[in-house]
C-alpha cells in the first residue's frame, strides 16, 4: 500500500496534475475581481466563497486522472485482481491524489486569499475547511471516475456526476468560512457537519468506487 501511495502520488507531480489544478484555481479567483469590480469589501466578504468555488473546480478537472492511467496500461487490472482489498486500494489512490492535487490548493489559498483581500482570520478559517472539506471531493471524484473510467471520454462526465454530489460540501465549507467574517454566522457546527461528511465519503466512496471498478472489470 505504501509503494502504491508513493507511486500515485509521483505521478500526481510528475502528470501536472497539481500545476493545472493551481493555474485553473488561480484563473478563477483572479477572474473575480475583474467580474465583480474594484469593490475591496465586497470581495472580502465574498472571499471565501470565491476561494471555495475555485477549489472545486479545480479539483474536478483533475478527477478523471484517478484510474483512467491505469486502466490504459492495464495496471488497473492486476489491482483488481490482486490480492489486496480493492477496497483499500481505492483509498490509497484517493489519499495520493488528494495530496498531488487537493492540497496544494489549500496551501495556495493564503496567497490567493490576498487577490481577494481576504483578512488573516478569514483566511486561515478558508485554509482549514479546504483541508478538511477537500478529502470529500476527491472521495465522491473517485466514485465518478470509477463509473466512467471504461469511457474513451469520461472526463467530462465524471465532473458532471461529482458535481451535484460535492455540493454539500461547498455549502458547509462556506458557511464555516463565513463564521469568521460574519458575527451572525457560527463555524464550528458547519465544520463539523463538513469533517463528518468527509469521513462518511471517506468510508462510502472508496467501497462504491471498488464495486464500479469490478463491475467495469467484470
Amino acid at each position: 500500500m505504501s509503494a502504491l501511495f508513493l507511486r500515485d502520488l509521483r505521478l500526481g507531480f510528475a502528470n501536472g496534475g497539481a500545476v493545472l489544478g493551481l493555474v485553473f484555481f488561480l484563473a478563477v479567483v483572479a477572474a473575480m475581481p475583474f467580474a465583480l469590480g474594484p469593490d475591496m469589501r465586497l470581495l472580502a466578504r465574498l472571499g471565501p466563497a470565491i476561494l471555495w468555488i475555485g477549489a472545486l473546480l479545480a479539483s474536478l478537472l483533475t478527477l478523471d486522472r484517478l484510474f483512467q492511467a491505469d486502466r490504459d496500461d492495464g495496471t488497473l487490472d492486476l489491482l483488481v485482481a490482486g490480492g489486496r482489498p480493492l477496497f483499500l486500494v481505492v483509498l490509497v489512490k484517493c489519499a495520493a491524489h488528494w495530496c498531488a492535487t487537493g492540497l496544494p490548493l489549500a496551501l495556495a489559498t493564503p496567497f490567493l486569499g490576498l487577490v481577494v483581500g481576504l483578512g488573516l482570520q478569514a483566511t486561515v478559517a478558508t485554509v482549514l475547511t479546504l483541508l478538511v472539506g477537500t478529502p470529500a471531493i476527491t472521495c465522491l471524484g473517485a466514485v465518478g471516475a470509477a463509473v466512467a473510467v471504461a469511457l474513451p471520454r469520461g472526463g467530462l462526465l465524471v465532473s458532471v456526476l461529482v458535481l451535484p454530489l460535492a455540493l454539500p460540501v461547498l455549502i458547509f465549507g462556506v458557511s464555516a468560512a463565513y463564521g469568521t467574517v460574519s458575527d451572525a454566522a457560527p463555524f464550528a457546527a458547519p465544520l463539523a457537519i463538513l469533517g463528518a461528511i468527509t469521513l462518511f465519503t471517506g468510508v462510502v466512496g472508496p467501497l462504491a468506487a471498488a464495486l464500479a471498478l469490478r463491475s467495469a472489470g467484470d
